[in-house]
């Protein structure tokens, strides 16, 4: 057992992203249920949905879950942090700004806390400011990123480095070998998010899964680097249509309202994909299969074990 698992109290060293406004009960607990920390993203539904949502992931499972909380872009986010305390959520993730003012509060209530990163100072002022766990996230993951475009691989051994508390690689990682990467790099665990969407409990479009499925390595884009919205997608007509109108000088006022959470749903959930956008990381082209979670972490950990068996070797195998 390493340090994670016996943190959270699981048995897999698997984390499900906390994907905001697609995240559900049905994929959380089903995560949770299979031995890994299912996750609720809060993104930027209200605290009645929330407050729902977290109701019923207690009703389909006893296992330990977590709910993230994008600071930023959740615009309750005080009334959000009373409903998980009153609902005694075990885990609670923060990312998209600083958690420094809500991890006390959550602490005082025995609430583990995760903290989002993408460079050594947030991962270092995190760990200061009282967090359990750091999620350290390179530049190959879905949705909204960082700026900096730090890749996973040098990302993870810096970090582990700089802090002392348990350390989780998130992007690029949907299989057994990229659990094997991110431990031989110091990580205690991984994080992932487009490979749980292509499962069967996950509820979104059935286009949005077939588009992860038709994916190859070249199949997402990097779009609002000229406004300093970083943000990775699937190809589709709308995110080529994003592309030429950042090519024609598109403001960020322009860039946040198209590419904002209606039309984040009108792609994800309602699978018009030349009015709004799907998140993907470039793990996508790994991608070939649409399993049960159960039957995704299953696999996960055996491929795991035969990768790490794999490495084990004799020294006189080399003379």
């Amino acid at each position: 057992m390493n340090r994670l698992v016996g943190m959270l109290h699981i048995n897999y060293p698997i984390i499900q992203g906390g994907m905001g406004n697609i995240s559900h009960a049905l994929l959380t607990a089903a995560v949770s249920e299979a031995g890994g920390l299912g996750t609720f993203g809060a993104g930027t539904f209200s605290p009645e949905h929330i407050e729902d949502e977290i109701k019923k992931i207690k009703a389909l499972t006893n296992r330990p879950f977590a709910v993230n909380i994008p600071i930023r872009v959740q615009p309750n986010v005080d009334a959000v942090i009373e409903t998980v305390l009153r609902h005694n959520v075990p885990v609670v993730s923060l990312s998209a700004g600083n958690p420094k003012p809500f991890i006390q509060k959550l602490k005082e209530k025995g609430i583990t806390i995760m903290v989002v990163v993408a460079s050594v100072n947030q991962a270092c002022k995190a760990e200061l400011a009282g967090a359990d766990i750091i999620v350290a996230e390179g530049y190959e993951a879905a949705g909204i990123n960082s700026i900096h475009e730090t890749t996973t691989l040098t990302l993870i051994p810096q970090i582990v480095d700089a802090v002392s508390i348990p350390v989780v690689a998130a992007g690029g990682i949907g299989d057994g070998r990229g659990i094997a990467a991110a431990i031989c790099l110091g990580a205690q665990g991984v994080q992932m998010g487009t490979r749980f969407i292509a499962t069967k409990e996950a509820v979104v479009h059935d286009s949005y899964k077939k588009k992860i499925l038709d994916s190859t390595d070249i199949d997402t884009v990097v779009v609002g680097r000229g406004v300093g919205k970083v943000r990775r997608l699937l190809k589709t007509a709308y995110a080529e249509k994003l592309i030429s109108l950042e090519k024609s000088g598109l403001s960020l006022e322009e860039f946040e309202k198209k590419t904002d959470e209606s039309h984040h749903i009108l792609g994800a959930i309602e699978g018009k994909l030349d009015l709004g956008h799907i998140n993907g990381g470039q793990i996508a082209g790994v991608i070939s299969d649409i399993p049960s979670v159960e039957e995704l972490l299953t696999s996960m950990v055996s491929e795991y074990q035969n990768v790490i068996g794999r490495l084990q070797y004799k020294k006189e195998s080399y003379k």
